[in-house]
């Protein structure tokens, strides 16, 4: 926000042109986010004062600011635009209403495509024995699948659009929720792929449009919620490996048994017997580990993965149960976009579905942005990335955007 006494000179340059300032242009560069808007088709015909690339950013920023209003959040993209020039050049925000017609304008896609261009997993390679703590498991990636829940703005349109849970005696939830399935880099928590739908969409429906992500050399994680038959063979089609838990009673999978091996898990069959189709489909060979984990308490629970890492020579069932432990580092990367930087109980502010899916992405986005600062970190200090605090890369985050000179090496 120009600061008083200061006046704007006279300039041809757009906004637009200025925008390099902070962590956000580091991981989204200005000619990418151009070059997304342009394949999407949001490209501006004609001069504005809030072009497409501004407004992208501004997508970005909100997640960064989910409390601050419009304007405050526009003021802090060129409160670092003035800083970048040395306050030759400040700039007067726009009303809101001008800031929620460029957002219209630009709409969901862009930042869906941004989002799609950019992340990926950003744990390292192997590299002389030396490799991310946490990201590899016998030369596989570990990477988690699960899902959450986003209250949003209740609106007319939002609740016909994305529904709204039940509770107890007929009544229904005071927000309507829009349903979130992501896959995640478990050594980094960097989320590399989403899925964003409505509140009555599954997680298992969800997951199915996410499966042309997966690739071979990932070991893919997932909670028992996950598993079906059709599930199971349409991710293994991808190449990747499946570590998955299993329900144990009445309503969950029977495997037959094959095999014996030597760490105790064993090999199975998977065949479903509900139609005659599905019995005459070839059997699916598994490898089941059954455990249970000694925490002093007399009757432990029991735990049952399948595993398509067959050879224990490879891989044993003690260190895949470890292995699956590391789903939980997906929670925490929601965890860390839900609570901190979102806010606890914050409910989305848009008030349409399309803008919704906008912040939602702009919130993947910043997420991803935030991961890579603290990757990048983590490596040049030789430290676990889990052991960089993200409430304090937040924090920087938040610097770098209106004071990118506060970016610390």
């Amino acid at each position: 926000m120009p600061r008083a006494g200061w006046k704007k000179p006279e300039t041809e340059r757009r906004l637009s042109d200025l925008v390099s300032v902070g962590v956000l242009t580091r991981v989204f560069p200005p000619e990418l986010v151009d070059e997304v808007i342009a394949e999407v088709g949001r490209t501006e015909l004609r001069h504005r004062s809030l072009p497409a690339r501004v407004m992208a950013y501004f997508s970005i920023g909100m997640a960064l600011y989910s409390e601050g209003s419009y304007e405050d959040v526009l003021a802090q993209l060129t409160d670092g635009l003035s800083w970048a020039s040395g306050w030759t050049e400040t700039y007067s925000p726009p009303s809101k209403s001008a800031i929620f017609q460029a957002r219209a304008r630009l709409g969901a896609e862009p930042l869906a495509a941004l989002f799609e261009r950019v992340a990926k997993p950003i744990g390292g390679e192997p590299i002389g024995g030396e490799v991310t703590p946490g990201v590899w498991l016998a030369g596989r990636r570990l990477v988690a699948i699960d899902g959450m829940c986003l209250d949003v703005a209740d609106t007319t349109a939002n609740d016909a659009h994305f529904g709204r849970p039940g509770v107890n005696k007929g009544e229904r939830a005071a927000f309507p929720q829009a349903r979130v399935v992501a896959l995640a880099e478990c050594g980094t928590h960097a989320v590399f792929a989403a899925q964003i739908g409505t509140y009555s969409q599954t997680e298992a429906t969800l997951t199915e449009d996410l499966l042309d992500r997966l690739e071979p050399g990932m070991l893919l994680t997932a909670d028992r919620g996950f598993f079906s038959y059709a599930l199971w063979r349409k991710a293994t089609g991808t190449g990747a490996d499946l570590l998955w838990r299993i329900r144990t009673d009445k309503a969950g999978p029977k495997p037959t048994h094959v095999e014996d091996l030597p760490d105790g898990s064993w090999l199975a069959h998977l065949h479903q017997r509900h139609s005659a189709a599905a019995r005459r489909e070839e059997p699916m060979l598994v490898r089941v580990i059954d455990y249970s984990i000694d925490d002093g308490r007399e009757n432990p629970n029991s735990y049952r993965l399948f595993t398509t890492v067959l050879d224990p020579d490879e891989v044993t069932a003690t260190d895949l149960a470890a292995a699956y432990a590391q789903r939980w580092e997906v929670e925490l990367a929601f965890d860390e976009l839900k609570t901190h930087q979102r806010g606890p109980r914050t409910v989305l502010r848009s008030k349409s579905p399309d803008l919704v899916l906008q912040e939602i992405w702009g919130h993947l986005c910043c997420h991803y942005a935030i991961r890579s600062l603290m990757a990048e970190a983590a490596t040049h200090s030789g430290h676990d990335p889990d052991r960089v605090s993200f409430v304090a890369a937040l924090r920087i985050t938040r610097q770098t955007l209106a004071h990118p000179g506060a970016f610390p090496s």
